[in-house]
């Protein structure tokens, strides 16, 4: 009788009462990969702890704002991503603003309060891993947050290395969740840069910018930052936001609606740096046709689909081996980028006061209301950054 009474007070009990430690859990955006239409909202993740990471070196930061981006669109419409190993779904997001929450005993680069933003990929097995360019890695299986094998930031809470952490200075904090992206663009134009020092002399006077979303807006700063003559090139007419942006930081701004791309090229051109951000394939060989001599093509869309085009491949061919062009791809940047990223948001706030905060188009609150996220990305006209307010600053 006593033991049939000790085990019904077991069953009512809380578990931790008896030794069973159960998990707190929290809350998640997430997808299955390769299934239309599955973006949903989990209650199951469990929180991690600053043990997960080892050798006291953990640092738990809790998750203010997420952006999105085209990599989401893709990976809700089931073009590329892939789950955790052990796990049916994928947390999405990828582009952070957090703030430190707790630290392991051996952590002195951050301390509770600190706002962060946090790198996307993780290293490998290539050489290249081993020496910190894991986002150069050569191994044919990638690990990234929220898009490929590793879960993403879509969250409550995440806990990490110091390693892929980044601290951001509070007058940066409104701006910070753009971070990711602009170390995209930080990458491709220091390659640009670095490729064409076997010239000894290149200095770019004219560039331009394909596409005027948020990489390509970003791109725009980052080359006016740098004293670069730029044309903006969209799709759509001006006036609009972003074409008021483009004129705001000094560059020009054309759309292919009334002309082609060669034409402004004719017109405005040659260009000494083409940052392709549209999205649209095609617009690569274009570009290429485009492009001066000595030039350097950075190509940042990552396209799903099938396009096919015909292109002019002789004069293409005839043009980068006669005019020494080069062309180069930027994706998915490593800790020196962000912090490029940082402190030319920083330059910035100097040089055109409030200007990046335009970026920031469109907020979404809470976790709970996701489907207002994917829709607004999908479906907004006058998008630039769609994000998400997760949870308050600190608390």
């Amino acid at each position: 009788m006593k033991t049939n009474l000790i085990e019904k007070e077991k069953k009512n009990a809380s578990p931790k009462a008896y030794g069973t430690i159960v998990p707190e859990m929290m809350k998640a955006v997430a997808v299955y990969p390769g299934k239309k239409d599955s973006v949903h909202l989990r209650h199951d993740v469990p929180k991690p702890k600053i043990s997960d990471i080892p050798n006291g070196r953990g640092v738990l930061v809790k998750i203010l704002q997420i952006g999105v981006d085209g990599t989401d669109k893709e990976i809700v419409n089931c073009e590329y991503g892939a789950a955790p190993v052990g796990s049916d779904y994928l947390i999405c997001g990828h582009e952070t603003l957090g703030v430190v929450v707790e630290t392991g005993e051996n952590v002195s680069e951050f301390k509770k309060g600190d706002y962060v933003v946090t790198t996307v990929r993780r290293p490998g097995k290539s050489i290249y891993d081993a020496i910190g360019h894991y986002d150069m890695t050569t191994d044919e299986t990638y690990y990234e947050h929220g898009i490929n094998l590793l879960h993403g930031f879509l969250t409550e809470y995440y806990v990490e290395d110091p390693e892929y952490i980044i601290k951001v200075p509070v007058g940066l904090k409104d701006i910070a969740v753009l971070t990711e992206p602009i170390s995209i663009v930080e990458k491709g134009i220091h390659q640009a840069f670095e490729l064409q020092r076997r010239l000894q002399v290149w200095k770019p006077k004219k560039a331009a910018v394909l596409g005027a979303g948020p990489i390509g807006l970003l791109a725009t700063l980052v080359l006016r930052l740098r004293g670069i003559e730029t044309t903006t090139i969209a799709r759509t007419e001006a006036p609009y936001l972003n074409s008021d942006i483009v004129e705001e930081m000094g560059a020009k701004y054309f759309s292919t609606s009334d002309k082609s791309l060669l034409d402004i090229a004719k017109e405005d051109g040659p260009y000494d740096l083409i940052f392709e951000a549209t999205g649209y394939s095609p617009f690569v060989f274009e570009a290429m046709n485009i492009l001066g001599k000595n030039g350097v093509l950075v190509l940042s869309s990552v396209t799903g689909g099938g396009r096919n085009v015909s292109i002019p491949s002789d004069k293409i061919n005839l043009g980068f081996v006669l005019g020494n062009k080069v062309v180069v791809g930027t994706v998915n940047a490593s800790r020196e980028y962000f912090e490029m990223g940082l402190k030319d948001f920083a330059h910035a706030e100097m040089m055109w006061p409030g200007l990046t905060r335009k970026f920031l188009t469109h907020r979404v609150e809470g976790l709970e209301n996701y489907p207002e996220l994917y829709s607004t990305l999908f479906q907004a006209n006058d998008l630039i950054k769609v994000y998400m307010q997760i949870a308050k600053e600190k608390s």
